[in-house]
């Protein structure tokens, strides 16, 4: 019959899933083939991960490596006895065995270490570590999208803001409703970064100019509540928002002339009230 064995196994790795093939099968690795059914996937923080799985083939008969033939060692011509006796021919001396030449130490190697390539000028090791982590994220969540990372326009020595910017098609699952899933990307984006860079890092993430045009909508909205609430006399509130919301709206309208602003209520419910200043 010419139907091979096969296994199937199922593990975090293919290294892990081919140990255990070959222990199963009880053979070495050069005696079966590997093929890898589905690559699995390592999810986001080690949740939502999918092993994966490979199918070992035992090869057949004609499949098997040869083993390497031990070569013949040719025997050394031998004087005939008749012709030492006729005295034609002298025994040659069997040599003397010759002491084996000990290898010379060699010099302790040390191991090779990839040398990192230099940064290009200008570019901050800061922010490729920015670019790296936002990128890796994103491949885990399978969003294809490109990653740009900078200095905040604001920044100081003392206090660096990295700005990255994510472009690309169908992010919107990215955003989310009041950005609360951007805000959440954020959040654990800026804990790897900080890791990896062994410092704080104030990082702010936005998708396809979402951020930019989302503070002028609150800003355009904060200047018209309030021309509203000056007209009026009474005190507006705006929808519940997160805090990077909220701070846009205090800072538009903190020159206000007849208006101030402040928080209230709890998380995730918490808004800006505007209250005119001579109520």
């Amino acid at each position: 019959m010419n139907e091979r064995t096969t296994l199937e196994i199922i593990a975090p790795t293919v290294e892990e899933a081919l140990a255990q093939g070959l222990a199963q099968l009880g053979l070495p690795a050069d005696a079966v083939s590997v093929e890898v059914l589905d690559a699995g996937t390592k999810g986001l923080f080690g949740l939502g991960g999918r092993q994966v799985r490979v199918r070992l083939t035992v090869h057949g008969p004609d499949n098997v490596p040869a083993s390497p033939e031990t070569p013949v060692q040719e025997s050394k011509p031998v004087a005939r006895a008749s012709a030492v006796k006729e005295g034609r021919a002298k025994p040659k001396p069997a040599p003397k065995p010759q002491p084996e030449a000990k290898p010379e130490p060699r010099p302790e190697q040390q191991p090779e270490v990839a040398a990192s390539a230099p940064s290009p000028e200008g570019h901050d090791a800061l922010i490729e570590i920015a670019e790296a982590t936002i990128s890796k994220l994103l491949h885990l969540l399978r969003l294809q999208a490109q990653v740009s990372a900078h200095y905040s326009d604001d920044s100081t020595d003392d206090r660096r803001t990295v700005h990255v910017d994510i472009r690309g098609d169908d992010l919107g699952s990215l955003i989310g409703r009041h950005a609360e899933t951007l805000n959440a990307f954020q959040y654990i984006a800026s804990l790897m970064v900080g890791k990896e860079a062994q410092q704080w890092v104030q990082l702010i993430v936005d998708v396809e100019g979402y951020r930019s045009r989302r503070e002028k909508q609150l800003q355009q909205l904060a200047r018209r509540v309030a021309e509203q609430v000056v007209k009026t006399g009474k005190r507006s509130s705006l929808e519940p928002m997160p805090a990077s919301e909220r701070r846009v709206v205090h800072l538009e309208l903190r020159g206000h002339p007849a208006v101030t602003t402040e928080s209230t209520g709890e998380e995730p419910h918490r808004k800006v009230m505007i209250i005119p200043k001579d109520s």
